[in-house]
C-alpha cells in the first residue's frame, strides 16, 4: 500500500488546478441544463476534461454520433500514451491493465511513466495517481454543478496556467540529452504551428506523432554512428 499512497500523495500538488477546471465543468454542465448528478455521471463514466467541456459545447446543437465522434479524436493521445507506458505493464493480467488504462487521464501518466523512469514506478502508484486524479476531478465537478453560476472562469486569475506549468516540469525529467531536448523543443514548435491550422485538438495526434517519429529516428542514428 506504501506505493498506493506515493501515488496519490504525487496527484495532490496538481489537485488546485484540476479542482479548479473542475468547477467551472460544473458550472458549464448546469448551463447546458444537466443535472448535477448527471454531470458528476459524465465526470465518472468519460473520465476526459477536454472531452466533457467539447461535449458540452455541442450539446444543444449536435447528435449523439459526432459527439462520439469528436471525443474519440481528441482522446486518441490515449493510445501514444498508452504505447509509451505498456512496456512497464507487461507483466501484469489483463484485469490489471484494462483498470489502469480506464483511469489514466494526462496528470496520471505523466507522473507514472516520470516514476517508471526513475526505476521507482510500479502499478500500485500508477493505480494512486489514477485514484487521486479521478477523485479530484469527479469531486470538484459535482461541487461545481451544485454551486452553480457562482464560480468564476479559472482563465481570470491564470489558473489555466497550472497544467501547462506543471507538465512542462515533469517533462525536464525526461530530457536527459542532446537528443531528448531536440525532440521537446521539436514537438512543441510542430504543436503551435499545427494549432494554428488543424480544427479541434488535432495538434495534439499530430505533435505526437512526428514527435514520436523524430526520437525514433534519432536513436537509430545514435545506434548507426556507435556501430561505425
Amino acid at each position: 500500500m506504501r506505493d498506493l499512497r506515493r501515488g496519490i500523495a504525487a496527484s495532490l500538488p496538481l489537485a488546485p488546478g484540476m479542482a479548479a477546471f473542475g468547477l467551472f465543468y460544473g458550472v458549464m454542465a448546469r448551463q447546458v441544463g444537466l443535472s448535477p448528478w448527471e454531470a458528476l455521471a459524465m465526470s465518472l463514466m468519460v473520465h476526459a476534461g477536454s472531452a466533457q467541456f467539447t461535449v458540452l459545447g455541442m450539446w444543444a446543437t449536435a447528435g449523439a454520433l459526432p459527439i462520439i465522434l469528436t471525443t474519440l479524436v481528441i482522446n486518441l493521445r490515449h493510445l501514444l500514451m498508452g504505447a509509451s507506458i505498456a512496456a512497464y505493464l507487461r507483466d501484469l493480467n489483463p484485469p490489471w491493465k484494462a483498470l489502469l488504462a480506464l483511469w489514466m487521464s494526462d496528470e496520471s501518466y505523466a507522473l507514472s511513466i516520470a516514476e517508471y523512469e526513475r526505476g521507482t514506478g510500479s502499478h500500485w502508484y500508477f493505480l494512486g495517481t489514477n485514484l487521486g486524479v479521478y477523485v479530484v476531478w469527479a469531486a470538484s465537478g459535482f461541487a461545481g454543478a451544485l454551486i452553480g453560476s457562482n464560480v468564476p472562469d479559472p482563465s481570470a486569475y491564470g489558473l489555466d496556467l497550472v497544467f501547462p506549468l506543471a507538465f512542462l516540469g515533469l517533462m525536464m525529467s525526461f530530457v536527459k540529452d542532446r537528443a531528448g531536448a531536440g525532440v521537446a523543443v521539436v514537438s512543441g514548435a510542430m504543436a503551435l504551428a499545427a494549432a494554428r491550422w488543424l480544427p479541434g485538438k488535432w495538434y495534439v495526434i499530430v505533435a505526437g506523432l512526428l514527435g514520436s517519429t523524430l526520437g525514433l529516428w534519432l536513436e537509430e542514428a545514435d545506434k548507426r554512428w556507435k556501430r561505425s
